[in-house]
């Protein structure tokens, strides 16, 4: 990870203390290392709420902020041993200058300091079913702060869970949030493009490819560039494979003829990318699968036109199904002797059947970030309906207004599996075009269009 930006991530603490209350107190871990198997571990990725306020990535650490403003860090002490093997540690001697918190202990002081600091406190903030037994954690803190009562001392009252507050800052990215999000959409485009001219030229030298050789063009690419992680587990569909939704780049061949679905994005200093590009594995659309093609990205052009500040999280997805739901009646996907107007598909959800998942969510520390999709003012404006589908209760509650600065996915696509009455040039064509928007004023910032999405410009580039 970069050098640490102080300014920033106090900025972040004040502000976050500033919601917590009077005699209020938080407590904030990053994440545990995870055991992959024997004595080997996954790939450390620290905690996204405990990155946002402090910039660190040791694991075993700790924040505590107080809602006066100051903040205490726990972390790993040096010892030059574990160091040898494990890399150097910050150390609490070091963080205060490092980080810029007002304190810092060995983590291995952690028990017992905490109770002393809860003390007399009247909320105790924490993330809230993220961090598997921390809840007993902090009832073990506060079991010693009950057990001081008799000599005076005040318990805290209320528990409640910090990543409502933390949700809400981090759904608008700051300007230095952005920076990282356009390099990691430029890197993640740059991977697109090389496994794109990847799979043509290896087909017109007559070379057996696969689905991971083009993961491992993407995942070359995402290196070279300084990317640390994937940040998600790549999606290279061949074929009929690219109709199933949470596909994983395998072994299966892919063949001139036939579409690639590739669902990849980097991780940039704690911030995802997510693009998806569908393209023609050696090149060239046939008629069918250029047809569905222009149908998708007419589907986003729709979408992208209405993401703006002040519009609701839900109008891309409305505008994008009207879209599809009129070109599967074009197209005879859908036979309107049987399921009506185009009203009448996207009422009974007739769609589904081709289109089933939303057209975006929203982007940043992870790839599915957080944040609420729900308008905090219209909460209480619940409307139920009935799933024309499902035959369930449906409650639905008022989107959520874009605002500047939001990030978010339009990822519409069309999955054709093969059906009584669906024409079968279309069977097996799975097709998704996935791009990153930055909400402003006047539309949306797409910075992911690095990679072509126009279908003779990816012929062109796949040309070249």
């Amino acid at each position: 990870m970069p050098q640490n930006d102080k300014p920033i991530y106090a900025q972040r603490r004040a502000q976050f203390a500033s919601q917590l209350g009077h005699g209020a107190i938080a407590i904030v871990p990053t994440a545990p290392e995870r055991v992959r198997n024997r004595d080997s571990d996954f790939p450390y990725r620290h905690d996204s709420y405990f990155y946002y306020l402090t910039g660190f990535c040791e694991p075993n650490a700790w924040l505590i902020v107080n809602g006066d403003g100051g903040s205490t860090l726990f972390c790993q002490p040096k010892d030059l041993e574990r160091e040898i093997w494990d890399g150097t540690r910050l150390g609490p001697a070091a963080a205060p200058a490092a980080l810029g918190v007002d304190a810092a202990f060995s983590v291995s002081e952690l028990d017992a300091k905490l109770p002393s600091m809860l003390e007399n406190r009247s909320i105790v903030w924490y993330p809230f079913a993220t961090h598997q037994g921390l809840e007993s954690r902090v009832t073990s803190w506060l079991d010693k702060v009950r057990a001081r009562v008799r000599f005076g001392a005040l318990s805290p009252q209320l528990l409640r869970d910090a990543c409502g507050l933390l949700d809400e800052m981090r759904l608008i990215k700051d300007a230095h949030e952005q920076d990282i999000m356009r390099r990691a959409a430029q890197i993640s485009a740059q991977a697109h493009v090389r496994a794109m001219q990847c799979s043509a030229r290896m087909l017109r030298a007559g070379q057996d490819v696969r689905e991971y050789h083009l993961e491992a063009e993407v995942l070359h690419e995402f290196r070279r560039h300084g990317s640390q992680f994937p940040a998600y587990g790549s999606i290279v569909a061949s074929g009929a494979n690219a109709c199933v939704l949470h596909y994983r780049a395998d072994a299966a061949p892919v063949r001139a003829g036939e579409l690639v679905l590739m669902d990849a994005g980097c991780e940039l200093d704690g911030y995802a990318s997510d693009i998806t590009r569908t393209f023609p594995a050696d090149g060239r659309f046939s008629a069918p699968q250029r047809a569905l093609y222009d149908l998708v990205l007419a589907s986003q052009n729709a979408a992208i036109s209405v993401t703006r500040e002040g519009a609701r999280f839900t109008d891309p997805h409305d505008a994008t199904v009207r879209v599809l739901a009129q070109g599967m009646l074009d197209l005879r996907l859908l036979d309107a002797n049987l399921v009506g107007t185009v009203e009448d598909v996207i009422e009974k959800r007739a769609y589904s059947q081709f289109y089933m998942h939303r057209t975006g969510h929203w982007l940043g520390m992870d790839v599915h970030d957080c944040g609420s999709y729900v308008e905090p003012g219209e909460v209480g404006r619940p409307d139920e309906r009935r799933d024309p589908l499902s035959g369930e209760t449906i409650t639905d509650r008022p989107s959520r207004f874009l605002r500047c600065g939001m990030v978010l996915t339009i990822e519409p696509g069309i999955y054709v599996r093969p059906a009584p009455g669906v024409p079968e040039c279309f069977h097996d064509i799975g097709i998704r075009i996935e791009d990153d928007a930055i909400v402003t004023a006047s539309g949306c910032d797409l910075i992911s269009r690095a990679v072509p999405v126009d279908a003779d410009e990816i012929e062109a580039l796949m040309r070249d």
